[in-house]
């Protein structure tokens, strides 16, 4: 099963940016990955997601912000969040889709984390206001 190390957080103040990356230990570009995020107190919720044939989805709290990419060369996806707010405050994960395919795009338009099988130990953000 594929292992997924996150990097990238850190704290910035509110209207900074950070980049996030998530490093697999297998071939990424096999796999739909997602990003999501726990903030205290409060449920884990799907952020983005990159499928297998490259089309991305996003929470609607963060489109026109957040951009995720994936480099199949390095065997990671990254996460671009600009424009932070406080509220983007949260331990952020990736996870990989490891059920076997074919798997269909759209059904990652909702970033469930029903969908995601291996999961990563997260790296803090947080937003000062």
């Amino acid at each position: 099963q594929v292992q997924l190390v996150e990097s990238g957080g850190g704290l910035v103040q509110a209207g900074g940016s950070l980049r996030l990356s998530c490093a697999a230990s297998g071939d990424v570009s096999r796999y739909a990955i997602g990003w999501f995020r726990q903030a205290p107190g409060q449920e884990r919720e799907g952020v983005s997601c990159i499928t297998s044939d490259s089309s991305t989805y996003y929470a609607d709290s963060v489109k026109g912000r957040f951009t995720i990419s994936r480099d199949n060369a390095k065997n990671t996806v990254s996460l671009q969040m600009n424009s932070l707010k406080p509220e983007d405050t949260a331990v952020y994960y990736c996870a990989a889709d490891v059920r076997p395919g074919p798997h269909v795009s759209s059904w990652y338009r909702s970033i469930s984390m029903a969908d995601f099988g291996s999961w990563g130990q997260g790296t803090q953000v947080t937003v000062s206001s």
